[in-house]
């Protein structure tokens, strides 16, 4: 896998997963389990969507 998240693609991702989880955690909803998604995503430095539609955040300084 090649990575293709950069750093501030990564912190909104770490953003919203958190907040997600938060609402999740506060309305006792199975929903929260979505925040996984943005958060392994940030983690991994990999979105498997971005090879299909041909984006990458990070920049050539950052690898």
């Amino acid at each position: 896998m090649k990575q293709n998240i950069g750093k501030a693609d990564k912190i909104i991702r770490l953003v919203l997963g958190i907040a997600i989880a938060a609402l999740g955690f506060y309305y006792k909803s199975w929903w929260g389990l979505i925040a996984l998604v943005p958060i392994l995503t940030a983690f991994t430095n990999f979105c498997p969507l971005y090879p299909i539609f041909k984006l990458n955040t990070k920049n050539e300084k950052q690898a």
